[in-house]
């Protein structure tokens, strides 16, 4: 089943900017994705982020949990999902300190912003992260000379 971005914001009663397309269909994707400042990365990818065993999982509702808002308190990454298919923990370590959770779904799940629209997430386990950029020339691996900062779209 095709989902589009119209649909989307009718289910959830999010809404995106006006520049959008709303009749484009919104991509599920099973692998690697982006949606600005977030990263969703399939579970098996990431194995030093491990869930405790004693992590509060959380339903996803239809109207969505949100994930993550940029510094200005504006243009919120909101996961969304059908009844009863999605599920969200923050009980996890990450070394990198870059998740913000893990979540587990046994249909299509999405995230929806207001200026980048909706990405579908396919079935499976994922983790969600920041992004962080680095400045200044790379001295050894991710270490950079001009420091690190979260990405904040």
């Amino acid at each position: 089943m095709t989902v589009t971005l119209a649909d989307l914001t009718a289910r959830t009663g999010l809404d995106v900017l006006d520049h959008l397309e709303r009749e484009v269909t919104v991509p599920v994707i099973d692998g690697l994705q982006a949606q600005g400042d977030l990263i969703v990365i399939p579970r098996a990818l990431v194995p030093e982020v491990t869930v405790r065993d004693t992590a509060d999982w959380r339903r996803v509702p239809p109207s969505g949990l949100e994930l993550l808002r940029s510094a200005s308190g504006g243009n919120p990454h909101t996961l969304v999902a059908d009844a009863g298919t999605c599920r969200w923990t923050t009980g996890f370590w990450d070394v990198e300190r870059l998740a913000l959770g893990v979540l587990q779904t046994s249909a299509p799940a999405y995230l929806v912003h207001p200026e980048h629209g909706g990405t579908g997430i396919a079935p499976g386990a994922y983790v969600v992260r920041r992004q962080r950029e680095g400045s200044g020339p790379s001295r050894r691996g991710s270490t950079f000379l001009g420091g690190v900062r979260l990405v904040v779209d």
